[in-house]
């Protein structure tokens, strides 16, 4: 079955920008997140835009892309398109079962090898069965993908990474630094494809993707919460506790709040191992009492009589 063309799954042309591709997976994933969407089949498009956006969106990957096709993750880094072109056609095209094709070493070329030989059977017998290999060639680089919680992406953590290959399973410790965001690439050197004849192995690369949470919504390294206030809490102003994957944090909140209004608390989101750590934002929900003491109700009923305040005529 055919690979996707990346382009074509982000519907793109391929001399397009940077900014062309963020913006048509932005587009997509609006409408085919498993958060948005409970269509079962918008869970496999969104697994295939993410993976198109992936490689797309790094430079070095998309490099590779359109030099070797939707294989380049097996092609060894040190392979130029051009060799790589010439090896696909020395193994495929150009051979036939009893031999080279006509025009070369053909059945009515005057060097008839005759049966089942080609070639490469030929002078394995001269040159000690190496003829067709390359020398050493390095392991091809790897990806799997790691799944973290919001808590874990701000704390770090150290997860246990099973990786199949082959027809074998071999399980990797992974020391996961903070503040790892969504679609980041953790490199751990010499974990992907083996090299052989002593070549270097390749590098295994785990994509990052950091789960929905219940109450944490991440924007990059920017940490939204949603802040519950009562009547009296927005209008009269207040300071109150909101727990964040870092503990919890205090919170003021100015008099004349409203819901929607968002409280920032410079460097609270994910933090940087190399430079500045998001912002949080607290925004405002003014909730009410389910159920109303006489009392309770009284002063609301005195407030109402009191106050010309029309929150219609306020927009």
């Amino acid at each position: 079955m055919a690979k996707q063309d990346f382009y074509q799954v982000l519907g793109v042309p391929r001399n397009v920008g940077q900014d062309g591709i963020q913006r048509a997976y932005r587009k997509l994933a609006r409408t085919y997140h498993p958060d948005v969407n409970s269509d079962p089949a918008a869970e496999d498009r969104f697994k295939e835009i993410s993976e198109a956006y992936d490689v797309l969106s790094d430079p070095q990957a998309r490099r590779r892309y359109d030099a070797f096709g939707p294989d380049f993750r097996q092609v060894p880094e040190d392979v130029e398109p051009d060799e790589w072109r010439r090896r696909q056609a020395g193994t495929g095209a150009g051979r036939t079962r009893g031999g080279f094709q006509d025009g070369g070493f053909g059945r009515d070329g005057g060097f008839g090898f005759g049966g089942d030989m080609d070639l490469g059977d030929l002078l394995g017998g001269v040159f000690g069965g190496r003829a067709g290999r390359w020398g050493p060639i390095p392991g091809a680089d790897q990806e799997a993908e790691l799944e973290l919680t919001v808590e874990e992406a701000y704390q770090g953590t150290r997860r246990t990474v099973t990786l199949a290959s082959d027809g074998t399973r071999r399980s990797l410790e992974v020391t996961v630094p903070a503040g790892v965001t969504d679609g980041q690439r953790i490199r751990l050197a010499g974990q992907g494809g083996r090299g052989g004849d002593g070549a270097r192995d390749g590098d295994l690369y785990l994509a990052v993707r950091i789960a929905p949470h219940p109450r944490y919504r991440l924007d990059g390294r920017d940490l939204y919460v949603e802040l519950p206030l009562a009547p009296w809490e927005a209008a009269l102003g207040t300071s109150v506790p909101v727990g964040t994957p870092g503990g919890e944090v205090k919170v003021k909140v100015p008099a004349g709040t409203s819901s929607g209004r968002q409280i920032r608390l410079r460097g609270r989101g994910l933090p940087s191992p190399k430079g500045k750590a998001g912002d949080l934002f607290a925004a405002a929900r003014i909730m009410v009492p389910p159920r109303l003491s006489h009392g309770q109700r009284r002063l609301f009923e005195q407030l109402a009589a009191e106050s010309a305040f029309d929150p219609r005529k306020q927009r």
